[in-house]
């Protein structure tokens, strides 16, 4: 692609649909073009996230003036980035759900100019909310500890990785807090942890299968002093509630663009396979039927992502499992479809094996959202 044919920084004017072939053709050109370095050598994308950053990839979920308050916007954006690449598409993700905390604090000094450098992707950031959201399912207890001190909390712990991180990064995280004993206090810290900041230490992770180029470190936290300019709630249980089908739903966007992907790897064999794929389960206009359905579901459950009933969470979490579990039924099935040319390491669709994969394991995985459906429906629907 050349590079006057890409798009400039759009505006709130833009249409919805401008802004979706802008995010197109940065994913289709910049980001095909550093792809297999992304997966292979771990090539952290950092100039592409920068331009979806600025076209409003990672601010169309946000409230004005800063965003356009559409949800589906926002997934649409990260399907097409997901389609061509999962591992970008993920840190899509973890830069929306980034800025849906430091919006939903409610805190003006995460607001104003820290949020709109954030959505701008002026600055970059990402999410450690992974052991968290497995401990509000009572799966694992909480890893970071916070002890009130004089004007805020003294953090403590370790997490054994977190994603779209780096120098000058920062996520938002949890903690419980606790006193100086180390006894809980029943309630936990919810803040924005700065990579920057002392006390803070990235350890280089293990390598991962299709996420080498996410940014992805081990975190050490040794007394990280969080005062008030940087705490997003404070207990954070009420917080969590609100946002947790925003968080979950934003997931679909990669298992959209997951599938999306091997149904196109799928056509793209068609003419001198079609005579013997035809043959196969799960051909390519049966998943792009029930794709198309899906989606249809998400964009619907994205007009009202603040609804904090547990009927509509269940509806979230239920959309969440199947978009894994049809990204795990396209992958493999594109991987039979395209044959021997499919098992090459340098293939798409060998990647996308692995980002299937990566879609059913992230949290909440499906086993994760399995327990919680089966939890909320027995409390909402008692024997």
């Amino acid at each position: 692609m050349n590079p006057n044919d890409l798009p400039r920084e759009l505006t709130h004017d833009t249409s919805a649909d401008e802004l979706i072939a802008a995010v197109r053709a940065v994913a289709q050109g910049p980001l095909a073009s550093v792809v297999e370095a992304i997966d292979r050598e771990g090539h952290y994308p950092r100039e592409v996230l920068q331009q979806l950053g600025a076209l409003g990839a990672f601010s169309a979920h946000l409230d004005a003036p800063v965003g356009r308050a559409d949800y589906g916007l926002a997934i649409r954006c990260m399907a097409e980035v997901s389609r061509v690449c999962g591992a970008t598409g993920f840190m899509v993700w973890c830069q929306l759900v980034c800025g849906l905390y430091m919006q939903a604090s409610g805190n003006p000094a995460l607001q104003g100019e820290a949020l709109r450098a954030l959505a701008s992707g002026a600055a970059l950031g990402g999410t450690a909310m992974s052991n968290p959201m497995k401990s509000y399912a009572q799966i694992e207890s909480l890893l970071l500890k916070a002890t009130p001190v004089d004007g805020g909390y003294l953090v403590n712990g370790a997490l054994p990785w977190v994603s779209n991180l780096g120098p000058g990064h920062a996520c938002g995280a949890l903690a419980a807090v606790v006193d100086a004993q180390g006894e809980p206090l029943g309630r936990e810290l919810m803040f924005l942890l700065r990579c920057d900041a002392p006390g803070m230490e990235l350890r280089e992770c293990p390598s991962f299968s299709a996420m080498e180029g996410t940014g992805t470190y081990a975190l050490r936290l040794k007394d990280v002093f969080v005062g008030a300019n940087d705490t997003m709630a404070d207990p954070a249980r009420p917080f969590i509630a609100r946002i947790r089908s925003a968080f979950v739903m934003l997931q679909c966007g990669m298992a959209v663009g997951v599938v999306q992907g091997a149904i196109d790897s799928m056509w793209a064999v068609e003419a001198q396979l079609g005579h013997v794929n035809q043959f196969l389960e799960d051909r390519p206009d049966a998943l792009q039927a029930e794709l198309d359905a899906l989606t249809a579901r998400v964009m619907t459950l994205a007009e009202t992502p603040f609804n904090d009933s547990a009927e509509f969470f269940i509806d979230v979490l239920d959309a969440r499992a199947h978009g894994a579990e049809l990204s795990l039924r396209a992958a493999q099935s594109a991987l039979l479809h395209q044959g021997a040319r499919g098992y090459l390491m340098s293939s798409d669709v060998q990647r996308r094996v692995r980002e299937s994969h990566f879609v059913a394991i992230v949290t909440p995985a499906i086993k994760h959202l399995r327990k919680e459906i089966a939890r909320l429906s027995a409390e909402v629907m008692p024997s």
